[in-house]
């Protein structure tokens, strides 16, 4: 359940054979936890079709639309940086469940609200549990996952998020008849109060988390209910192992956030803010949020850019199936070139459509072609790779700042996007996208190593390697 908890590197992990209803019960808390990844698709993506109408009760000014959408991302941003230390402090389970309340608390203001202020501010607040949950899923599911099904239990995250922004869509073509974009918003409420039931009364603690605070008996039961009572003690000890041998690997041991500034994180840490970056500067968000707005430049009426917004996101949803089904098999490293190499030369043609005028369905296939390639590989393999390349001690902090960066980036995004579009066109600025996917492309291909049925330290060895050009022991090929 622990990522540590496994054999020694190149051998088959002691969870690779547990008992059906184990690996029942492992999934069963996955999904629970992924919750928080439905609620950060839902919460980014209902905005899409609610601020068709949203702008039509209050006279927003394209300045205030683009607000409406990117203040979440600035309480995002705070929500990520916070999570890393609330994880650690009261542990992964209780810094769900307090955001799935915050969740609630932002549902009830943006429902209730007068006007423009309020909306801003309930943006904000949904922000800040958007963001805590985007950092803590990915650190939770890691370590409650076997490394033989880590990548497909990581990628539920995204399965998640993609369900949660098409559930977003549909719920928009709902109540879009009656511009009741009050409803679209008041759905959410939903999920977040399964997130509190759920924390309160079905998840457990991560044990690497309780053998970090030194609740050895609670782990060694929580292991037993999967993996039963004779391999439970083993996989203590080598929790504990890798624990000491952490401790003993970089001295003076950094708190907090100074963590990812020990030599051993610095590669992972490099990597996934990069890749945190990449993420958003390719231009997904773009696509998420002004679907409707973006297809309705092309010609088509605002209802009938709602209904092809559906169809984006079904497509989304359905190739983040087919990346759970690859990711454990072709990998991480390969699942990211075609992606991107996929995304590069869409975006260079979804610019040239509009730049020469090409029909609105060819402008529409190349958005669907280009989100399909984002779902196969770029969005769930990074939720993947940030709960896989840092070291257990600067697992939580490493995710919150990789999270943070790539908050911050959406938020950039997403607020210059209009603005940008109308200064130098909307099919230059997918060309735009198109150089941060090229960069993408190279960096994935000289630093990102492979992660897929690695343990930590194989991983890690492969990182330096990487990085530091020269071999490391344990390295492997990838």
């Amino acid at each position: 359940m622990v990522q540590g908890f496994s054999r020694e590197p190149g051998t088959e992990g002691p969870l690779a054979d547990i008992p059906e209803g184990g690996r029942r019960r492992v999934w069963r808390w996955a999904v629970v936890i992924a919750l928080g990844g439905f609620l950060f698709g839902f919460d980014t993506g209902v905005v899409s079709g609610a601020l068709l109408y949203i702008k039509r009760d209050f006279g927003l000014s394209a300045f205030e639309q683009g607000s409406v959408v990117s203040v979440l991302l600035i309480g995002a941003l705070l929500g990520a940086v916070a999570a890393g230390r609330m994880a650690e402090n009261l542990g992964r389970r209780k810094a769900l469940g307090i955001e799935g309340a915050v969740f609630l608390i932002g549902t009830a203001i943006l429902v209730a609200a007068p006007g423009y202020g309020a909306l801003l501010v309930g943006r904000v607040v949904l922000g800040l549990a958007v963001g805590a949950a985007s950092a803590t899923v990915p650190v939770y599911l890691s370590e409650v996952s076997p490394k033989e099904i880590r990548g497909r239990v990581l990628t539920l995250n995204q399965l998640m998020i993609t369900t949660g922004i098409l559930i977003s869509y549909f719920v928009n073509l709902l109540f879009a008849s009656g511009g009741q974009w009050r409803g679209m918003f008041a759905v959410g409420a939903l999920p977040a109060l399964g997130i509190v039931v759920g924390a309160l009364w079905v998840l457990p603690e991560s044990p690497q988390w309780l053998i970090r605070h030194g609740r050895r008996d609670e782990a060694r039961a929580l292991i037993v209910s999967v993996a039963g009572e004779e391999r439970a003690d083993h996989l203590i000890e080598q929790a504990q192992r890798r624990e000491t041998q952490g401790l003993r690997s970089d001295s003076p041991r950094a708190g907090g956030w100074r963590v990812l500034l020990e030599p051993r994180v610095r590669a992972a840490l490099i990597v996934g803010l990069t890749l945190a970056a990449v993420q958003q500067f390719g231009g997904i968000n773009t696509i998420i949020y002004y679907a409707p707005t973006t297809i309705e430049n092309t010609g088509l009426s605002a209802s009938n850019s709602i209904l092809y917004s559906v169809a984006i996101g079904v497509i989304n949803l359905l190739m983040t199936i087919v990346a759970i089904k690859l990711v454990d098999r072709a990998g991480r490293r390969r699942l990211l070139l075609g992606s991107l190499a996929s995304m590069l030369v869409m975006l260079a043609l979804l610019g040239l459509s509009f730049v020469i005028g090409m029909n609105a369905l060819l402008s529409l296939l190349c958005m669907v072609v280009y989100i399909a390639a984002f779902a196969v590989g770029l969005g769930p393999v990074f939720w993947v790779l940030i709960g896989e390349i840092f070291p257990p001690h600067a697992r939580a902090a490493g995710s919150s700042a990789s999270t943070a960066v790539n908050w911050i980036s959406n938020f950039v995004v997403s607020l210059v996007f209009l603005p940008v579009a109308n200064v130098i066109g909307q099919g230059q600025t997918f060309w735009v996208f198109a150089a941060v996917c090229a960069f993408g492309l190279w960096f994935v291909s000289r630093y990102v190593p492979e992660t897929r049925g690695r343990d930590f330290e194989q991983v890690d060895a492969a990182l330096q390697t990487r990085f530091r050009k020269r071999p490391q022991v344990g390295a492997e090929a990838g």
